[in-house]
C-alpha cells in the first residue's frame, strides 16, 4: 500500500472527488473504444427486447474504470444499481437477502468477485441463469430445499485477477471485457476534463506532463492532478503548467515515467542485491516490506508494460531499461545457445 493512501481524510476526499469526476454516460467515458462500441450494441439490443443486459465481467488492473463503467451501465439501462464486494458477502444467506430485494432489471455490481466463497457462488449460479435461488430450511432429517423466484437482473462483476475466478462462475458471464492501460491521448483528454470539473485551469504542457506520469491509469492521473492543483493553488498560480507539475511530482517522488519510490525500490533491490534477477515474488515482498499481492497487482503490471521487468519461470528479471533508469550500466548478458535435437529415427 502506498504511504499517501494511509490518511483517512485523504481517502474520504479522494472518494468524494472520484464520484464527482466519474462520467455518467457511455459517451462521456474516454478510452477503451472497442469495449464502448460493443457495450453500446449490447445495451441497445437488450433495451429493444425489453430485457436486462446479459451478465458482464470486467477485468483488468486497478484504476482503469471498472466501477465507473458499472455505474454507466446502470444509468444507460435506467436500472437501479446495488453495490457490494466479494469479501463483504460472508454467508449464502447474505446473498439471498440481496437477491430477493432486487428490483426487476436491476444491476448488481460485485467488486472483487474472485473473492466470493464457493457456498456463495453456488447460490449465485441459479440466480444468474434461471432467476431462482435455492435455500435450505431446517437441519438434519427435517431439512428441505425451497426454490424462490427472484427478478431478472444483471450481474456486473469486476476483478483484477480473472484467473482466480472459478470456471463455472466465469462461464455464466455472457459479456467479458478486458480493460487495457490508457494511451497518452486518452489520459490527456481525461485530465483536461477533470480539471474543468475541478474548476482549475490547466494548459497543454501541464496536462501533457501529468499524462506522461500517470502510468496509463485514469485514477492515478486524477490523483496527480488534484495534488498538482494543491501546489498551484498555494503558489497562487492562475493555471497548471509543466513547471508546477514537475515540481509537485518531484515532491511526490514520481519520476518522468510515473515510477514512484516503491517502483524504484523494487528495481534497485533486484539489481543491487540480486544482480538483476531472477528473483522470486515472495523474496521481493520480504525485501521491500510490501505484500506480494500488492506487488503483483499494483506495481508489476506497469513495470512489465514499459519493459523494465520480465517474468521468467525462475522469477522476475530487471531489464537493461531498468538499469538505465537508475543511472546504472547494464551488465553484459550471455545468450543461451539454442539446443538442437536430432530427429527421431523411423521405427
Amino acid at each position: 500500500m502506498r504511504d499517501n493512501d494511509l490518511n483517512p481524510e485523504k481517502i474520504a476526499e479522494d472518494r468524494a472527488l472520484d464520484l464527482s469526476l466519474r462520467p455518467k454516460l457511455l459517451r462521456e467515458f474516454i478510452g477503451q473504444e472497442q469495449m464502448k462500441v460493443n457495450l453500446a450494441v449490447f445495451m441497445k439490443a437488450a433495451q429493444q427486447r425489453d430485457e436486462p443486459l446479459d451478465h458482464v465481467l470486467l477485468y483488468g488492473p486497478p484504476g482503469l474504470g471498472k466501477t465507473t463503467l458499472a455505474h454507466i451501465i446502470a444509468n444507460e439501462m435506467n436500472a437501479t444499481l446495488h453495490i457490494t464486494s466479494g469479501p463483504a458477502i460472508d454467508r449464502p444467506g447474505d446473498l439471498v437477502g440481496i437477491l430477493t430485494n432486487l428490483d426487476p432489471g436491476a444491476v448488481l455490481f460485485i467488486d472483487e468477485i474472485h473473492r466470493l466463497s464457493r457456498p456463495v457462488e453456488e447460490i449465485l449460479y441459479p440466480a444468474m441463469e434461471d432467476a431462482k435461488v435455492d435455500i435450505m430450511i431446517g437441519k438434519g432429517p427435517a431439512a428441505r430445499s425451497i426454490r424462490l423466484d427472484v427478478p431478472r437482473f444483471t450481474v456486473v462483476g469486476a476483478t483484477t485477477r480473472q484467473g482466480l475466478l472459478t470456471g463455472p462462475l466465469r462461464d455464466r458471464f455472457g459479456i467479458i471485457s478486458h480493460f487495457q492501460f490508457y494511451d497518452h491521448q486518452a489520459l490527456y483528454e481525461i485530465i483536461t476534463r477533470s480539471a474543468g470539473i475541478l474548476g482549475y485551469k490547466i494548459d497543454q504542457s501541464g496536462a501533457d506532463e501529468i499524462a506522461r506520469r500517470a502510468r496509463g491509469t485514469p485514477r492515478i492521473a486524477n490523483r496527480i492532478l488534484r495534488r498538482v492543483r494543491d501546489f498551484a493553488q498555494v503558489e497562487d498560480l492562475p493555471s497548471i503548467d509543466r513547471h508546477i507539475t514537475a515540481k509537485a511530482c518531484k515532491a511526490l517522488e514520481i519520476d518522468a515515467l510515473g515510477l514512484d519510490r516503491i517502483d524504484l525500490t523494487l528495481l534497485r533491490i533486484m539489481i543491487e542485491r540480486y544482480r538483476g534477477g531472477p528473483v522470486g515474488l515472495e523474496t521481493l515482498a520480504a525485501s521491500t516490506g510490501e505484500d506480494s499481492t500488492t506487488i503483483e497487482d499494483v506495481y508489476e503490471p506497469y513495470l512489465l508494460q514499459i519493459g523494465m521487468l520480465q517474468r521468467t519461470p525462475r522469477g522476475r528479471v530487471a531489464t537493461d531499461m531498468a538499469y538505465k533508469q537508475l543511472g546504472l550500466k547494464p551488465p553484459k548478458r550471455v545468450e543461451t545457445p539454442e539446443l538442437e535435437f536430432d530427429e527421431p529415427e523411423a521405427q
